[in-house]
């Protein structure tokens, strides 16, 4: 297979915005509350590319399709031929190898979100371009301490990254190793991927510009509209829910049930978080513990959220239809430890910085520190090894999606009360007009990536900005 050449790609500004959240789920309840008026059809789970003896080798084609989503066939831009395309699974130390064919009509590239590996040449790297007709070979070796969890690949084409996420270039990737924090009794739980997307219908497609994130848009669970999720009574499953919108944000519930969150954003968590409901911003991940209540059926829904005066207002809608029946099973004993966690709170900090996301939304423009993106500059260069703190702040009346790529942060305070971090994270959710403050340790790679808000219409308008790690 021969790589095509690569041309600088020009994205705009964003500060893919990550997700600090609550997280929701427990026990499934009988019929009443949340309960969905009809079933969809069965859960499926998107097929599955495995690596053998530390290496994975793909083939990804980006095609213009026609996919049946809920009781209709639209066009979209996906992933070999299929709205939710095949997962990826790997393990650190491993190898990954993905030859992109570009069989559409518009430029794109790729994007493995959350994961810690080089930024430059034909890894992780935001500047190639991949043209019509063209392919390239990404290639990646993740390093033996890449945490386990869940993560994701998709288009990160300035700027029209939000136009090709929302027709569907969007897929998973599952690190393995999560197990090996469990206790024995529950190491090799079924697993169900639960990948959030949503879409629009414009004249019998996907639309892939002028989208409005605050329309009427259908929620699908692994690229279906309202499935049936099965669990036994008391059973215990593991789901892997990923938030693989362009822009909108979900806040998770299954009634009578509690989450017990034990990674985050790809990154496993050293205490072990029990929540009713689960706030995913745009890009966000929870590997959640879920155990089966009652014979029953129940609604995994979304509720009603709106993210600020200047915002989008999303309402309530059921997700999935999670049925519980069968022979039951007695509930496992959930841990509370996990994963050994290094804590920056007590680190010697060698940089503090302010990093402001502000907006001017009658142009839909957006800004990071005052400025748009523009690929050519450097926005921000810090020393390899070194731990900085910043403080980024939202100087705008809407909620934004902070994510950073490569290297994952702590949160430390969230409007100045300090936050109980349980681990690490990729993306979090600034505030209306308030400010979060992170600290991360830039380790193992040199090279330029993106800080951006995850909502991508203001990632390609603007608000993204490059960091630049040297030696």
């Amino acid at each position: 297979m021969t790589a095509a050449p690569a041309v600088p790609l020009r994205w705009t500004a964003t500060v893919t915005a990550l997700l600090l959240s609550c997280v929701l789920i427990g026990p499934a309840r009988p019929a009443a509350e949340g309960a969905p008026a009809a079933r969809g059809p069965e859960l499926v789970q998107p097929p599955e590319l495995v690596s053998e003896d530390g290496r994975l080798d793909v083939r990804l084609t980006v095609q213009e399709e026609r996919v049946r989503l809920g009781a209709r066939k639209v066009a979209a831009l996906v992933y070999d031929g299929r709205f939710m395309p095949p997962t990826l699974r790997v393990r650190p130390g491993d190898r990954l190898d993905i030859t992109l064919v570009n069989q559409a009509s518009s430029a794109t590239n790729l994007h493995t979100h959350g994961l810690h590996v080089s930024p430059e040449g034909h890894a992780d790297n935001m500047a190639v371009r991949i043209l019509p007709g063209e392919k390239w070979r990404y290639s990646y070796r993740f390093p033996e301490g890449q945490p386990p969890g869940t993560y994701w690949y998709h288009s990160h084409a300035h700027p029209q990254a939000e136009g090709q996420v929302f027709a569907g270039l969007a897929g998973a990737i599952v690190v393995e190793g999560l197990d090996r924090y469990l206790p024995p009794p529950l190491r090799g739980l079924p697993e169900r991927l639960v990948a959030l997307k949503d879409f629009q219908v414009r004249d019998g497609a996907i639309p892939t510009d002028n989208i409005d994130s605050n329309a009427p848009t259908t929620r699908t669970v692994n690229g279906l509209v309202n499935p049936t999720l099965r669990i036994r009574p008391g059973e215990t499953q593991l789901w892997r829910l990923a938030n693989m919108s362009a822009n909108i944000t979900y806040q998770v519930e299954l009634p009578g049930t509690r989450f017990h969150v034990i990674a985050q954003d790809g990154n496993p968590l050293h205490r072990v978080w029990q929540r009713d409901r689960l706030l995913m911003p745009p890009a966000s991940r929870y590997d959640v513990l879920v155990q089966g209540g009652p014979p029953g059926r129940t609604g995994l829904r979304t509720l009603a959220y709106t993210t600020g005066p200047a915002g989008d207002r999303y309402p309530q809608a059921v997700l999935a239809t999670v049925v519980s029946e069968g022979a039951a099973l007695p509930p496992a004993r959930l841990p509370t430890l996990l994963a050994p966690f290094d804590d920056l709170r007590a680190a010697p900090v060698d940089r503090r910085r302010t990093v402001t996301f502000s907006q001017d939304k009658r142009k839909n423009r957006f800004f990071v520190n005052g400025r748009e993106f523009d690929p050519e500059r450097v926005d921000i260069r810090v020393r390899l090894g070194t731990t900085e703190e910043w403080t980024v702040r939202n100087d705008s009346d809407e909620e934004h999606a902070f994510h950073i790529h490569i290297n994952p942060f702590q949160v430390i305070s969230v409007n100045g009360r300090p936050y109980d971090a349980r681990g690490r994270q990729d993306t979090v959710q600034l505030p209306v007009r308030g400010e979060v403050v992170i600290r991360t340790r830039f380790r193992d790679f040199v090279g330029v990536f993106p800080v951006h808000c995850h909502i991508l219409n203001h990632e390609d308008r603007g608000m993204m900005a490059n960091v630049e790690v040297v030696r």
